[in-house]
C-alpha cells in the first residue's frame, strides 16, 4: 500500500484544539469526564495543546488516544477559517464547530479513497476513485458556508457504493474458498485466534475484546470494524485494507504483529 498523504494526518500543532472543544463526550472508559460539544475539555490549555497529552491513558482519556482527525483540524483552523480560531472569534465558533465535523468526514474518505487507489486489483475502478478523489478533495476546500450546508451523507453514500466494489475486487484474490461474510456481524469477545480470515469482509463488524492472536487477516476489509481492545498480538495484517489508525489505536498487539506499511505501530502497544 502506497503511504498516505500527509494532509490526511493530524497535525495538532496547527490546530485549535477543535477535537477538544467540539466533541461531546461521557463519563466512560474511554473518558474521566462528562464534557459537552462546544465545551472546552478541563484539560485544554490558552496555547490548544492538552495539559496531561503525555499521560492520556493514565489520566482516564484514552478516548483521546484513539480518535484521528485525519487532518482536519488543521485544515479547518488553519485554511477555511484563516487563522482565526474560536477564541478570537466567538461569534464564529459554533459554525467552526459544525464544520470541523464535516470535513472530518471528507477526509476520512479522502483516507479510504487514496487506499483503493493503491490497490492494484481495483485497477479497474480507478478513473472512476479519482474523479471521486479530485470531487472529494474539491468539497474539503469549500468555504464555510459551502461546507455548512454540504449533503455529505449523499456524498458518502457515493463513495461508499465505490469502495464497497473495490472490496470485493480484492477480496475475491484471496487464496482458499471464499470465506463467510462477517459484515456488521456481532463478533464481541470471539474466540478466533489463528483463524484463516484472509478476504473477510468486516465491514462494520463488532470486534470489541475479540481474541484475534495469531489470525491470518491478510486482504479483509476493515471498514468501520469496532477493535476496541480486540487482540491483535502475532496476527498478520500485511494486506489488511481500509484499516485506520483510530481502529489500531483502540485495539492491542504487539511487536509480532504484521501491519501494513503506511501504519505505524501504536506506541501503548507490547513489545515483547
Amino acid at each position: 500500500m502506497a503511504a498516505m498523504t500527509t494532509d490526511l494526518k493530524a497535525d495538532c500543532g496547527n490546530c485549535f484544539g477543535l477535537c477538544c472543544v467540539a466533541l461531546p463526550f461521557s463519563a466512560s472508559a474511554d473518558f474521566a469526564i462528562d464534557k459537552d460539544a462546544g465545551t472546552p475539555c478541563r484539560n485544554l490549555r490558552d496555547d490548544f495543546r492538552c495539559g496531561i497529552h503525555a499521560r492520556l491513558r493514565q489520566s482516564g482519556f484514552p478516548g483521546c488516544t484513539v480518535y484521528d482527525c485525519f487532518g482536519a483540524g488543521q485544515r479547518v483552523s488553519r485554511i477555511t477559517f484563516g487563522g482565526r480560531d474560536w477564541r478570537q472569534a466567538p461569534d464564529a465558533a459554533g459554525r467552526m464547530f459544525a464544520v470541523f465535523a464535516v470535513v472530518r468526514q471528507l477526509h476520512e474518505l479522502l483516507w479510504y479513497l487514496d487506499e483503493a487507489l493503491a490497490l492494484h486489483p481495483a485497477r479497474s475502478l480507478h478513473t472512476d476513485l479519482r474523479r471521486l478523489r479530485d470531487e472529494t478533495g474539491r468539497l474539503a476546500a469549500g468555504t464555510p458556508e459551502q461546507l455548512a450546508e454540504l449533503a455529505v451523507a449523499a456524498h458518502r453514500q457515493q463513495v461508499n457504493d465505490l469502495l464497497l466494489r473495490t472490496s470485493e475486487l480484492v477480496r475475491v484474490q484471496a487464496p482458499g474458498r471464499p470465506k463467510k461474510s462477517r459484515r456488521g456481524a456481532d463478533l464481541i469477545g470471539a474466540r478466533l485466534n489463528g483463524a484463516d480470515l484472509r478476504g473477510v469482509d468486516l465491514r462494520g463488524a463488532c470486534l470489541i475484546a475479540a481474541d484475534l492472536r495469531g489470525a491470518d487477516l491478510r486482504q479483509a476489509d476493515f471498514i468501520g470494524a469496532d477493535l476496541r481492545d480486540a487482540r491483535l498480538d502475532g496476527a498478520d495484517l500485511t494486506d489488511a485494507f481500509f484499516l485506520t489508525r483510530m481502529q489500531l489505536n483502540a485495539a492491542r498487539g504487539d511487536a509480532a504483529t504484521r501491519l501494513p506499511t503506511a501504519l505505524e505501530r501504536p506506541a501503548h502497544w507490547t513489545q515483547r
